[in-house]
């Protein structure tokens, strides 16, 4: 943004005869160009611009009046071709954008509100754009937070917040910092599913790139509409499986643009090189099409060939027009592309889904912090899934990588410390002709069990872990078998949102008297249960995916490897401490996670470099201290 006074300029520029001319004659419309990043047709160079208007400003061969039957106004008054007369006509939609005034307040890259200070409100042009208080941002956090709290519908918080994002972005961001225990529900799970479901009737600005099949062909010239240039990570939907919701379609958009969110105010990742994409190729939710506010195409789902090229086309754009080291990471996309997506693009692309592996980190992490309440090592524990998707699937591998890692048995081998339960039953190799390709590693010799409980009893697993998307699937039963046989049961009920988690923390403490080392994927309040007061611990991904993120952009990572996983998952655990512990908790309080999100960072970097996969060099001494120093800070700037 270039702050310009057009008296000034013309008169700096030896035509204040011109200038006085035209302030008498009041008919010189204001310059127009829009500014942009990366040099496309429309984005005008503003010096060639100035250079020629003054060169025709000398000749003598500007109009300065405008003419009624101008193709941009239809008056001397109207100079942004706002009459009626003119409705019909074709403008070019150039301004020239002025960082000062009442342009600079409607900017929330740079507007401060009322913490612009007397001089800044002289220097830019403030006077009597504002209210005279002068406050600080301290204060307007105060204010901002007394007035999110009286809305007693979360949805109202969530809209409450985007509008602010959309006015003042620091301030946005300064408050999520400073209250994300609080807040984090907001714009994150269990409320974005809500937003989600409800984004068509929601939608005021626009945040993202939509690119849908109406933009095949053309991938490369979309991603060049978006105004920033430098963009480091991309997180990008195509709305089929969103949360435990379902096929929400182009109305998925919410999924990335708080994931975004988080990638900034929990892993210090510039705002201005996040990218929110969501691909949109139909919905298959028939109550979506037949919904006259829907704002996605409107027609089934395409698949084959067609989802995959404008995919390949996407991929392809991405990486020529942000290079090698931009992030992609996949977000609720359906089982039967995540696997191979991750798989096809993993290879040559630096790559991300964290459905599979996020979610993975995060509850491996949980489990190696668990067992300084349980004891003994992964290996000597065997785990029950209730759920076998791309979450359920990714959550074993990475344990069975972790318990290989540590005793050095093969990977075939500490897989069979798992079982996994789906819509048929439990997964046993008399099923292996049917199974899904990714369901194949976990089908066991067993009889066939065809429910939970059965499972449970059999199996006899010191660790549940439900990634189904089916709420209230922990029944009564299932808790109590978990608790007669283990003193202290690991129960872990991850399916998002809220109303699809396998059970609540309460019916966990409940059922198991007292004895469940429990977490959900949804925050639960804390359960007292006879007169002890239980945490119950939150396994979000939040917790992994912005520390992660940071880890490979301050590396300069080239690919994703298993092993920054699992260095995620243990930088996490060892964030976890003994008063967390007492209090029943696996999981560190989110109030610390800048920090938590550095260590994770340091941790992935330095695995990065360990593996060649880095490109940043030479690698920093403290790879902690340099996380923190790369880290975006909300703090607002002084203008000059």
């Amino acid at each position: 943004m270039i702050s310009l006074n057009s008296s000034s300029f013309l008169s700096n520029s030896g035509f204040s005869g011109i200038s006085r001319s035209v302030s008498q004659r009041k008919v010189l419309p204001p310059v127009v160009l829009a500014l942009g990043s990366n040099g496309r047709a429309g984005e005008l160079n503003v010096s060639a611009v100035m250079e020629s208007t003054l060169k025709e400003l000398r000749d003598g061969n500007t109009v300065l009046e405008v003419d009624s039957k101008s193709a941009v106004s239809g008056g001397v008054r109207d100079v942004q071709g706002e009459d009626a007369a003119t409705e019909d006509q074709i403008v070019t939609p150039w301004t020239i954008t002025v960082a000062s005034g009442y342009s600079l307040l409607r900017n929330p890259h740079h507007n401060k509100g009322l913490a612009f200070t007397e001089k800044e409100r002289d220097h830019h042009y403030l006077r009597g754009l504002l209210p005279p208080a002068v406050v600080s941002q301290d204060l307007q956090v105060k204010k901002l937070m007394a007035n999110i709290r009286q809305y007693t519908v979360p949805l109202q918080k969530y809209m409450a917040m985007m509008d602010l994002q959309e006015r003042n972005e620091k301030l946005f961001y300064k408050l999520l910092m400073d209250n994300v225990e609080e807040l984090l529900p907001v714009v994150y799970t269990p409320t974005v599913g809500e937003a989600c479901q409800k984004y068509g009737g929601i939608l005021r600005r626009p945040q993202g790139l939509f690119i849908s099949l109406n933009e095949k062909g053309k991938i490369l010239e979309v991603l060049k509409n978006w105004p920033e240039k430098n963009i480091q990570v991309i997180v990008v939907t195509d709305g089929e499986r969103i949360l435990g919701l379902g096929d929400l379609g182009c109305q998925g958009m919410g999924i990335p643009v708080g994931k975004l969110s988080l990638y900034t105010a929990l892993g210090g990742v510039r705002p201005s090189a996040c990218l929110p994409v969501t691909i949109d190729v139909g919905t298959n939710n028939q109550k979506l099409l037949d919904d006259e506010f829907y704002i996605g195409l409107r027609q089934k789902r395409a698949t084959g060939q067609e989802y995959a090229e404008l995919i390949h086309e996407f991929m392809c754009a991405v990486k020529q027009n942000y290079g090698e080291k931009v992030l992609v990471q996949f977000e609720d996309f359906a089982n039967h592309n995540a696997f191979d997506l991750l798989a096809r693009y993993g290879t040559t692309h630096l790559v991300f889904n964290d459905d599979i592996q996020g979610t993975a980190s995060v509850v491996l992490a949980g489990l190696i912090s668990a067992l300084n309440l349980v004891g003994g090592t992964l290996a000597e524990h065997t785990f029950l899934f209730l759920g076998a998707g791309e979450a359920g699937t990714g959550i074993a591998e990475l344990i069975a990588l972790e318990m290989s890692k540590q005793t050095q048995a093969p990977l075939e081998e500490t897989r069979k410390k798992i079982w996994l339960v789906d819509s048929k039953g439990l997964i046993v190799s008399s099923r292996m002709d049917s199974l899904q390709h990714f369901k194949k590693p976990w089908a066991h010799e067993h009889e066939p069990i065809k429910n939970l409980v059965d499972a449970v009893k059999a199996i006899k697993p010191t660790v549940l872990i439900g990634s189904s998307g089916v709420g209230r699937t922990f029944t009564k039963e299932v808790v109590e078998a978990m608790a007669s046989f283990n003193e202290k049961p690991i129960i872990l009920a991850l399916s998002n949102p809220t109303s699809q988690s396998e059970c609540t923390a309460e019916e966990a403490y409940t059922w198991s008297e007292g004895r469940a080392i429990f977490a959900s994927g949804s925050p639960f309040d804390p359960v007292e249960y006879n007169g002890k007061v239980f945490v119950p611990g939150q396994s979000n991904n939040a917790y992994i995916f912005p520390g992660f993120g940071l880890g490979l952009i301050i590396s300069g990572a080239i690919r994703v490897h298993d092993d920054m996983l699992l260095a995620a998952s243990e930088a996490l655990a060892k964030q976890a401490t003994q008063e967390n512990f007492d209090k029943g908790m696996i999981y560190p309080p989110f109030s610390n996670i800048r920090k938590i999100s550095a260590h994770i960072a340091a941790n992935v970097a330095a695995k990065a470099y360990e593996l060649g996969l880095a490109t940043r060099l030479p690698q920093p001494e403290n790879l902690v201290e340099y996380a923190e120093n790369c880290m975006y800070s909300p703090a607002y700037r002084s203008f000059r």
